[in-house]
C-alpha cells in the first residue's frame, strides 16, 4: 500500500509543470523598490492612523410603544439605539458591554431581550429606565436569535451545537431543551407559541417543533426541502408557520394544524433573510436583490413590493401600527400596505452612533488603504489623512490592485467588485455561483493577465473553487473542486501558475473529511492542477502563501512557516513565527507575517525569525488577522486594537 502523503508527493513530481530556472533572482521584486524604510522611521516603527473602519451595522430590532430598539454587531462597544418614530430621531444609546455583536432580540412586555455572540450572553433592556442588565451567560459560540412565547418565556437559538435554551424571566432560570438535530451545528431561526417552539436548523435544513411541556421533538420539514441548507428565518401566527429557506430563495408556508398542508414559494433570490406573517400575508425579503415581497396566505402569486436599498440584507421584518418595517444596516425601510409606498429611513442621519468595527481585510494600493468591514470598506488616503466610506452590499474579505483598479472579493455569494480611485461606488463584475460563499484571497498573474480568486463554499456545501477573471476581456470562469473536499484559501501567482494553500474546512457546519491542508500548483494556461502536496503534517489551514523564483513560502494555521523548493518539490525548511498564521509577504530576502499580536520578519537565507512589532492586540473579525504590504515594499498595514497602523520595514 502506498501511504497517502507519498502518493500526493509522487503525483507532484509527475505533475508536468516546467521547473523554474535556478538562475533567476530570488524574488520577483520590481526594480527600484529596495531602499531604506519609508516615512515612519526604522523597521518596526508604528504609526497610528486612527480607527480602521467605522460603521453602524445592525443585527436586529424590536418595537416597544412606538420606539424601535435596534442592536449593532461588531462594534466596540455594541449598542442598542433608541429610534423614536414620533420624534424621527435616535434619542439614546444603551451599551451592550460583552460579545462581539447582537444578532438576537425579542420583547416581553416593555422589556427587550438582547442576545450576543462570541460570547453568548443574554441581556434584559428595561425600556422604562433605559438600563441593560445581563441575566444569562451560556457556554456556546452564538446566540443566533431569540423568540418570546405569549406567556413571556424567552427561547434562544444556539449554535454550536445547534440547540434551544429556554429562559424564564420570572425566575431567572434557564432550561436546556437539548440538541435539535444530532450532527447539525446551527439553530439559525426560532419562533414560539403557547405550546410549541419552532427551530430552523442548518447546515442541512430542518424545521423542528419542540413541545414546550415535554421537550419532545419532531422534524416537519417537507421532503421537497430536505436537501436545502438552512431554515434561516421563521415567523408564526395563530394558524401558520413561515420559513425562509436557503440557498434557493424559497419560502415555506405551512399550516400549524397540519404540516402536510403547505406550499413552497419560489423566487429568483438566493437567500430569504427575514419573514413576517401579517394581516393575511407572508412578507419576506430576498438577497441578492434586497427586494421586499409578499404573498397572500390563502393563495395567489408572489408580489414584488420594491427595493428600498439594492442588495441590502434585511435582518428583521416587524409590523408596527399597520406598516411593515425592515431593519437593515444603519437604516430601516417602511412599507405602507394602505398606499403601497416603500420608504427608506437612514438611522445614521437621525443620530445613530457609529463606532469602530472589527475589520475583515486590509489592502494598500500605495496611496490608499482599503479596510473591509460590514457593508463596505473605509478608504484611507494616507497622504491626505482622510477616510471615506465605500459602500458595498456585503463584506469585502480580500482586495488586490492591478494598475488603476482595486478588486474586492465580497461575501456573500463570492462576488468580485472593482473600484477606481475617485469613484463614489464600486462596480459588480461577477458572481462566483457554484454554491460559493466566502472569498479568501486574490492574486494577479502578469503573464496570463488573469486575476485568481479563491473561495470557501456555502455552509453545509462541499468543495471550494478557483475563479479566474480577465480584466482585458471581462471573462469570469469558476473551477470548483480543484482540490477535492477542501476549501481554497491563499493564492499567489507567477509565470502562468497559481500556487494555492487550502483549508480542510469546507462549508461551515460540515465536518471536514480530510485531515491536512495542501499546497497545489494550478496551471493557468491549461486550467488544471499540475501537482499537490501536504507540506506540513496535520496542518488544517494554509492562510498565507508567497513566492520567489525558486520557492513557495507558506504559513499554517499554527504559525509554522515553511519553504517549498520548486525544483525538488519538497519542504526544505520550517520555522515558527507566532501562534497562528495569516497573510505572508516576501520582500527581497525577507518575509513578513503576523499572528494579530505581533509582526514577524523571517530571514529567508538563514530561516530565522525576529519579532519586529509586539503588543498589537488586533481586533480582527472572527479572530482572523490580516497584513497588507505597501507597493513601495517599505511598509506594512495592520491593526492595533481597532486602529489602522502603518509599520515601517526595510524593503530589502
Amino acid at each position: 500500500m502506498i501511504h497517502r502523503r507519498r502518493f500526493l508527493q509522487a503525483a507532484a513530481v509527475a505533475g508536468g509543470l516546467p521547473l523554474l530556472s535556478p538562475d533567476l533572482a530570488l524574488a520577483d521584486a520590481p526594480a527600484g523598490t529596495a531602499g531604506p524604510p519609508g516615512p515612519g522611521g526604522a523597521e518596526g516603527a508604528v504609526t497610528d492612523l486612527g480607527p480602521a473602519s467605522v460603521s453602524t451595522p445592525l443585527g436586529n430590532g424590536e418595537f416597544v410603544n412606538g420606539v424601535l430598539y435596534a442592536g449593532t454587531r461588531g462594534l466596540s462597544p455594541n449598542v442598542v439605539g433608541v429610534y423614536d418614530l414620533a420624534a424621527d430621531a435616535v434619542t439614546a444609546h444603551v451599551d451592550i458591554p460583552t460579545g462581539i455583536g447582537v444578532w438576537a432580540m425579542c420583547k416581553v412586555g416593555t422589556d427587550v431581550y438582547v442576545g450576543t455572540h462570541s460570547r453568548s450572553d443574554l441581556y434584559r433592556l428595561d425600556t422604562l429606565t433605559g438600563t441593560a442588565t445581563r441575566v444569562g451567560e451560556y457556554p456556546y459560540h452564538f446566540i443566533w436569535n431569540l423568540a418570546a412565547s405569549p406567556d413571556g418565556k424567552v427561547y434562544l437559538a444556539i449554535s454550536e451545537p445547534g440547540r434551544v435554551v429556554e429562559y424564564d424571566p420570572a425566575t431567572g432560570a434557564s432550561r436546556d431543551l437539548g440538541v435539535t438535530v444530532e450532527g447539525e451545528a446551527y439553530v439559525r431561526s426560532i419562533a414560539a407559541d403557547e405550546t410549541t417552539v419552532y427551530a430552523g436548523v442548518g447546515a442541512h435544513a430542518h424545521l423542528v417543533t419542540i413541545d414546550r411541556a415535554t421537550g419532545a421533538k419532531r422534524d416537519v420539514i417537507p421532503a421537497a426541502l430536505a436537501g436545502r441548507d438552512f431554515v434561516a428565518s421563521l415567523d408564526v401566527s395563530a394558524t401558520h408557520i413561515a420559513g425562509g429557506i436557503s440557498s434557493n430563495g424559497e419560502v415555506l408556508v405551512m399550516s400549524k394544524a397540519d404540516p402536510a398542508d403547505h406550499r413552497v414559494l419560489t423566487t429568483a433570490e438566493k437567500y430569504i433573510p427575514s419573514v413576517l406573517l401579517h394581516d393575511g400575508f407572508v412578507y419576506f425579503t430576498g438577497r441578492p436583490s434586497g427586494a421586499l415581497y409578499r404573498c397572500a396566505l390563502d393563495g395567489g402569486e408572489v408580489e414584488t413590493l420594491g427595493v428600498a436599498q439594492p442588495e441590502a440584507a434585511t435582518h428583521r421584518l416587524l409590523a408596527h401600527d399597520g406598516k411593515v418595517y425592515g431593519v437593515q444596516d444603519g437604516a430601516v425601510f417602511v412599507f405602507d400596505p394602505a398606499t403601497g409606498e416603500l420608504g427608506y429611513v437612514s438611522l445614521v442621519q437621525r443620530g445613530f452612533r457609529a463606532a469602530p468595527e472589527q475589520p475583515m481585510s486590509v489592502h494598500s494600493d500605495g496611496r490608499r488603504v482599503y479596510v473591509g468591514g460590514k457593508g463596505g470598506a473605509d478608504v484611507h488616503d494616507v497622504a491626505a489623512g482622510t477616510r471615506t466610506r465605500l459602500g458595498i452590499p456585503g463584506e469585502p474579505k480580500t482586495a488586490l490592485t492591478v494598475r488603476d483598479r482595486t478588486y474586492l472579493g465580497v461575501y456573500t455569494q463570492g462576488l468580485l467588485y472593482s473600484h477606481r480611485p475617485g469613484d463614489a461606488e464600486a462596480v459588480l463584475l461577477a458572481k462566483t455561483g457554484n454554491q460559493q460563499d466566502r472569498p479568501r484571497d486574490l492574486a494577479h498573474d502578469p503573464v496570463t493577465g488573469l486575476i485568481a480568486m479563491t473561495t470557501q463554499p456555502e455552509p453545509g456545501q462541499i468543495n471550494g473553487a478557483l475563479s479566474l477573471y480577465s480584466p482585458r476581456t471581462g471573462r469570469f470562469e469558476t473551477h470548483r473542486g480543484v482540490i477535492e473536499r477542501q476549501s481554497l484559501y491563499a493564492v499567489t501567482c507567477r509565470n502562468g501558475v497559481a500556487y494555492i494553500g487550502t483549508n480542510v474546512q469546507e462549508g461551515l457546519g460540515l465536518p471536514p473529511v480530510t485531515t491536512t491542508a495542501r499546497l497545489a500548483a494550478y496551471d493557468l494556461r491549461r486550467r488544471r492542477v499540475a501537482w499537490q502536496v501536504e507540506p506540513v503534517p496535520g496542518a488544517k489551514v494554509i492562510p498565507g502563501v508567497a513566492h520567489t523564483a525558486r520557492a513557495v513560502y507558506g504559513v499554517t494555521n499554527t504559525g509554522l512557516v515553511f519553504e517549498f523548493d520548486l525544483r525538488t518539490r519538497r519542504v526544505t525548511r520550517t520555522v515558527q513565527a507566532g501562534t497562528r498564521g495569516s497573510d505572508l509577504h516576501v520582500v527581497g530576502r525577507r518575509a513578513y507575517t503576523t499572528d494579530g499580536e505581533a509582526v514577524y520578519r523571517i530571514d529567508l537565507a538563514g530561516f530565522t525569525v525576529v519579532k519586529i512589532v509586539d503588543g498589537l492586540a488586533g481586533e480582527w473579525f472572527g479572530g482572523e488577522p490580516k497584513l497588507a504590504l505597501d507597493p513601495s515594499r517599505r511598509a506594512l498595514y495592520g491593526l492595533k486594537g481597532r486602529n489602522l497602523v502603518r509599520i515601517a520595514i526595510s524593503g530589502r
